[in-house]
């Protein structure tokens, strides 16, 4: 028998963050000090009460977690489509990683370097594409477009819009 066979692989992102109890706490914090920046409030003022809710279930399915996002009804193209014509500047971007990776400590997400710098990758990606789909008028994706997953490291390629 070959005991490789038998060793369990990584844990998940979502796993190694803690579970939803963690990316409900995580989002839900931001969100309260999102209402407090003066840079970020505008962008989200008038947000529904679900929202921090919503993209705790997001980035938690992203992660391999649940597909609580999904389940209830969101996708990709969703998404995507939340941030059409909101014409995100880049301040705006790097306010909200600043103030997210802030939270992130609040809350006590794993601070090991190979975590974070999953995490970083993801949000810095993220971020990047609702910037450039704030300043567009329609989803190009398909409405079917996969959820996009994260995980440890693995790249996508150079970036094709």
């Amino acid at each position: 028998m070959n005991p490789q066979a038998e060793a369990p692989g990584p844990p998940t992102l979502y796993e190694w963050a803690g579970g939803m109890e963690k990316f409900e706490a995580w989002t839900d914090l931001f969100y309260q000090r999102v209402h407090k920046d003066t840079v970020l409030e505008p962008v989200f003022h008038g947000m529904s009460a679900e929202h921090a809710r919503h993209v705790a279930h997001f980035i938690a399915e992203v992660f391999r977690g649940p597909a609580t996002y999904s389940q209830e009804g969101g996708s990709h193209y969703d998404m995507i489509h939340h941030h059409l014509g909101k014409h995100l500047t880049e301040a705006q971007r790097r306010r909200w990683i600043d103030l997210i990776l802030d939270t992130a400590d609040a809350v006590g997400l794993p601070d090991d370097p190979e975590f974070r710098s999953a995490v970083v990758g993801y949000l810095e990606w993220g971020s990047r594409l609702a910037v450039i789909n704030s300043k567009a008028d329609v989803v190009t994706q398909p409405q079917d477009a996969p959820m996009p997953t994260w995980g440890w490291g693995e790249t996508g390629g150079p970036y094709v819009p």
